[in-house]
C-alpha cells in the first residue's frame, strides 16, 4: 500500500470528512480513451464522473476503410496503405491496424468501435454521469488507398465517395508525382498536398465545408459536446476557423497542431478559434521526469521554453507520441504515473489523461472480436504501472485507473481555482503549492526519499488524497510537512479534506 506521509493511520477507520466550507468543484480534466468501444466508454463514464473527469475523447466515429478490402500488398512485398500519423503502412498489413480508423469512407456513424445507436447510448450514459463527450473529427482527408469498401459496406475510390465527394472536392497540389507532402517549409505544401496518400479535402470549398459541418452537426445531435480536429495542421487555419464558426457558439474544439522547428505552420495560428495541445510541454516534462530533474520541472515556464501562452492543454502522451517515442509512454511505468501527477498539479492548462492498450508493433490495433469489431476495453481493480508478468500485446493498460490518478483528478476539482503560488524542488522531489488551499509533492526517482516541505496550509492533520479513504495522513507542524516518499510517489493535500 502506498504510504507517502510521515504519520499513517493504523486502520481503515479514518474516512474523509467533508469540510462545511469545502470549495465548489470545477472540472477541467479530460481523458482520451484510445480505441475504446462505445459500450466500453459508456460503462466507464460513471467512474469517471464520480472522480471529477469533465470529458472523454473518443476515437473517430465515422465509417472507415475496412482494411480487408483495401488493396492490401500482395506477394511482391510492396508497402501497404498509409498510416494516419504520416508513415506508410508496412508490407503485409492485414486490416487490423489501428490507423484504419483515421481513413474515412463516409460520415455514417458506423465503425468497428460500434453502431450509431451504441454511440448515442454512450453519450447519454456519459451525460448522466456528468461527463461530456468529445469526438475525434477526421476532416482533413478521406482514405489513403485506391479503392475498397468501408466498415458499413460503402464502396469508394481514392477520390470518389458516393453522396459526399468527387474528384473536384480534393486538392491536387501538383508538386510531386504522387501529390504527397515533400517538405514542411511552405504552408501551401503542408495544407494542400497529401499526407502519405490520404486524399486531401479542399476545405476552402463551400461544398466541402458544408458537408463537414453537416457531419459534425450530426454528431452534436447524437450528444457530442466537442471535437478534436485531427491533423488540423494540414488544414489552412482560415478553413478550419470557418468550419468551427459554423458550429453552435461555444462548441469546444481542440486542434491537433504539432510545432516543427522552423516550420511556417504553428499552433498560434489556430488558437483564435480553438484550443490546442502543447506538445512541447509533454516532451519537456516527460524528459525532465524521466531524468529525475525536479528543478527543471519547477522552472518550466512558457516564456523560458518557447511554449504557448498559459491556458493551452497539457498531456503526457497520446496515441501518436507513445508510438514514436516523442513522450513518455505506459512502458515508463512509475515515471509515466509521476508525470501524470505533475500534470494534474499544474495550472498551465487543462489536462488530458490518456488510456490505451499495450503493443509491440506500433501499427498493431487493439484486440478484435471474430467479426473484426474491437473488443470492449476492461480495467481490473488492480490496474497499475507494473503488472505481474508485464504487459501483453493488446492488453488494456488503463493508465487513468493507475493508483492515485483519479484521486488526483478529484483533488484538482477542489483546488484548481487557487493559483499555484510556488514551484520548487528538494533534491529529486518536485513541490507545487497553492497557498493556504493545497500542497503537492512527487518523487521523481525510483528510490525512496525523506523530505521536509515548507507549506502554507494551517498546522494540523490532512488526508493524503492520493491514497483512497484517508488511509494515509500528513501532519503539518510549524508550517512543515515531513514526507516519506517511495519511488515515483506523490502526495497531495487540501484544506477541505481532513480526517
Amino acid at each position: 500500500m502506498r504510504r507517502l506521509a510521515a504519520i499513517v493511520a493504523t486502520a481503515a477507520v479514518l474516512a474523509v470528512a467533508g469540510c462545511a466550507s469545502a470549495p465548489p468543484e470545477r472540472r477541467d480534466a479530460g481523458v482520451a480513451l484510445f480505441q475504446w468501444t462505445w459500450d466500453a466508454i459508456a460503462a466507464e463514464c460513471p467512474a469517471l464522473g464520480e472522480a471529477g473527469v469533465a470529458w472523454v475523447l473518443t476515437s473517430p466515429p465515422q465509417e472507415h476503410v475496412d482494411g480487408a478490402t483495401a488493396g492490401l500488398p500482395g506477394a511482391d512485398g510492396t508497402a501497404g496503405p498509409a498510416g494516419a500519423d504520416g508513415t506508410a503502412g508496412p508490407a503485409g498489413a492485414d486490416g487490423t491496424e489501428w490507423w484504419w480508423s483515421y481513413q474515412p469512407v463516409s460520415y455514417e456513424v458506423e465503425s468497428r468501435l460500434g453502431t450509431r445507436d451504441e454511440f448515442a447510448a454512450m453519450t447519454a450514459a456519459c451525460g448522466e454521469a456528468g461527463v461530456d463527450v468529445y469526438a475525434d473529427a477526421v476532416i482533413n482527408h478521406m482514405a489513403g488507398v485506391e479503392s475498397g469498401s468501408g466498415w458499413a459496406g460503402t464502396a469508394f475510390e481514392h477520390y470518389e465517395y458516393p453522396g459526399l465527394y468527387g474528384r473536384a472536392d480534393f486538392h491536387d497540389c501538383n508538386r510531386t508525382l504522387d501529390d504527397d507532402i515533400d517538405a514542411y517549409r511552405e504552408p501551401f505544401v503542408i495544407q494542400h498536398c497529401e499526407l502519405e496518400n490520404l486524399a486531401d479535402l479542399a476545405t476552402e470549398s463551400v461544398h466541402v465545408r458544408a458537408t463537414i459541418v453537416a457531419y459534425l452537426d450530426d454528431l452534436l445531435s447524437l450528444g457530442v459536446t466537442g471535437f478534436r480536429i485531427d491533423a488540423a495542421k494540414h488544414i489552412d487555419p482560415r478553413d478550419a476557423a470557418a468550419i468551427v464558426a459554423a458550429l453552435p457558439e461555444g462548441t469546444p474544439v481542440i486542434s491537433e497542431v504539432i510545432r516543427g522547428a522552423g516550420e511556417p505552420v504553428t499552433p498560434e495560428q489556430y488558437t483564435g478559434f480553438s484550443t490546442v495541445w502543447e506538445f512541447g510541454w509533454a516532451e519537456r516534462v516527460g524528459a525532465f521526469v524521466r531524468g529525475g530533474q525536479a528543478r527543471a520541472v519547477a522552472d518550466l515556464s512558457p516564456a523560458g521554453y518557447g511554449l504557448l501562452e498559459e491556458g493551452q492543454r497539457t498531456f503526457v502522451a497520446n496515441h501518436d507520441t507513445e508510438r514514436n517515442s516523442q513522450t513518455l509512454s505506459y512502458r515508463d511505468g512509475g515515471a509515466f504515473a509521476a508525470a501524470t501527477a505533475v500534470m494534474l498539479a499544474s495550472d498551465y492548462g487543462p489536462p488530458t489523461l490518456y488510456s490505451g492498450y499495450a503493443f509491440t508493433d506500433r501499427d498493431a490495433g487493439p484486440e478484435l472480436e471474430a467479426d473484426g469489431s474491437v473488443a470492449d476495453a476492461s480495467c481490473t481493480a488492480d490496474a497499475r504501472p507494473d503488472p505481474e508478468g508485464g504487459w501483453q500485446d493488446g492488453e488494456w493498460v488503463c493508465q487513468h485507473r493507475w493508483p492515485g490518478t483519479l484521486e488526483l483528478v478529484s483533488w484538482r476539482t477542489r483546488v484548481v481555482d487557487a493559483p499555484v503560488t510556488e514551484q520548487s524542488s528538494i533534491g529529486s522531489v518536485f513541490v507545487s503549492l497553492r497557498g493556504e488551499t493545497a500542497a503537492f509533492a512527487v518523487q521523481l526517482d525510483d528510490e525512496p526519499t525523506s523530505v521536509e516541505v515548507p507549506i502554507d496550509l494551517p498546522d494540523g492533520t490532512y488526508c493524503d488524497v492520493v491514497v483512497p479513504d484517508c488511509a494515509s495522513v500528513v501532519e503539518v507542524a510549524g508550517g512543515v510537512a515531513a514526507l516519506e516518499l517511495g519511488p515515483w510517489q506523490a502526495v497531495a493535500l487540501d484544506r477541505s479534506t481532513r480526517p
